[in-house]
C-alpha cells in the first residue's frame, strides 16, 4: 500500500515537473521573441510593396522566431525622412546609395544583397520615338521624387540648369508607367526591370548599372537576429520554405555581400537636402 501511493505520488511530482518545464520554455519563448519592422524602399505603390514582401517576413519570422512586419511608405521623400530619423527601422532593403548612406552616417550593417545590378531606363510611347535625351529638354518626365535613384539619375543626364526637362512627379514606378501610356508625359524613368513588362514602351537609354538593393541592419539589432536572419536568407534556397519565398519574390536567391560592395555610392547624395 505504501509502495502504491508513494509510486503515484512520484508519478504526480513528474508530471506537474514536466508541465512546468514545457511552460517555462514556451514563457521564455515568447520572452525573447521580438518584433522587428523591415522597411522596403517604395519603388511601387505600398500596399503592393507589402503583399509583394509579404512572403519574406513569413519566411523570417518561421526561421528566427521573431516577427517581422514590412513596412512601406507612399513616396521617397517620407522614407528619405523616416530613414534619417532612423526610428523603428530594424532591417531596410533598399538601394546602392541609400545603403551605403545607413553605413555611413547611421552604423547600419550590410546583410545580404540581390543578386545581379540594377540601372534606370527613360523610356516614352510608343508613338513617340525618342532617339536622344536632348530632344527631351523641356518636356513632361515623370519620376518618383528626390532622392530615390531614378530621380538622381535623371538630374545627372542634364548637367547643364539652363537646359532641363519639366519634371512630373510620379507616386512611385507604375504611376509613372502609367503617365507614359496615358499621353500625361513625354517620358519617364523607371527601373529597367519594369520595362519588359509593358507593352508599348520605346526605350531611350539606360542608366550605368549599380549594385542590387541590399538588406541592411541597425545597430540596435541584437548579434544573434541580425546573423540569423542572414542565415536564413543565405540558406533560403536549401529548404522548401527558403524556396518558396524565393518564388513569391520572384528572385533566384540572396548573395552574401558587405558594405564594400557599397562604398562610395553615398556621394550619389551629395546636395540632395538633409545629406
Amino acid at each position: 500500500m505504501y509502495l502504491h501511493i508513494t509510486g503515484r505520488f512520484a508519478l504526480k511530482k513528474l508530471t506537474l515537473k514536466i508541465i512546468y518545464t514545457l511552460l517555462f520554455s514556451a514563457l521564455a519563448t515568447n520572452a525573447f521573441a521580438a518584433k522587428y519592422n523591415i522597411a522596403v524602399q517604395p519603388v511601387l505603390p505600398a500596399d503592393q510593396i507589402k503583399a509583394n514582401y509579404q512572403p519574406l517576413s513569413a519566411y523570417l519570422s518561421k526561421k528566427t522566431g521573431h516577427e517581422f512586419n514590412i513596412v512601406a511608405y507612399r513616396n521617397f521623400l517620407t522614407y528619405w525622412i523616416r530613414m534619417k530619423r532612423g526610428k523603428d527601422i530594424h532591417f531596410v532593403l533598399d538601394a546602392a546609395h541609400f545603403t551605403d548612406f545607413r553605413v555611413q552616417r547611421k552604423d547600419y550593417t550590410v546583410l545580404v544583397k540581390i543578386p545581379d545590378t540594377v540601372s534606370f531606363t527613360v523610356v516614352t510611347n510608343e508613338e513617340n520615338f525618342v532617339f536622344d535625351m536632348e530632344e527631351l529638354i523641356s518636356k513632361r518626365i515623370a519620376t518618383m521624387a528626390s532622392p530615390g535613384l531614378g530621380a538622381i539619375r535623371l538630374n545627372e543626364m542634364f548637367p547643364n540648369p539652363l537646359r532641363l526637362p519639366l519634371c512630373i512627379e510620379a507616386s512611385d514606378s507604375m504611376d509613372a508607367v502609367n503617365k507614359v501610356l496615358d499621353g500625361s508625359v513625354d517620358a519617364a524613368i523607371i527601373p529597367s526591370p519594369l520595362v519588359g513588362r509593358f507593352d508599348g514602351l520605346n526605350s531611350v537609354i539606360s542608366t550605368e548599372p549599380v549594385p542590387h538593393m541590399a538588406l541592411s541592419s541597425a545597430p540596435d539589432v541584437p548579434e544573434d537576429v541580425m546573423l540569423a536572419v542572414k542565415k536564413a536568407l543565405l540558406e533560403a534556397g536549401n529548404n522548401p520554405d527558403g524556396k518558396k519565398m524565393l518564388e513569391g519574390l520572384n528572385l533566384s536567391g540572396f548573395n552574401d555581400t558587405s558594405a564594400e560592395v557599397y562604398a562610395g555610392y553615398a556621394d550619389m547624395l551629395d546636395g540632395v537636402f538633409g545629406y
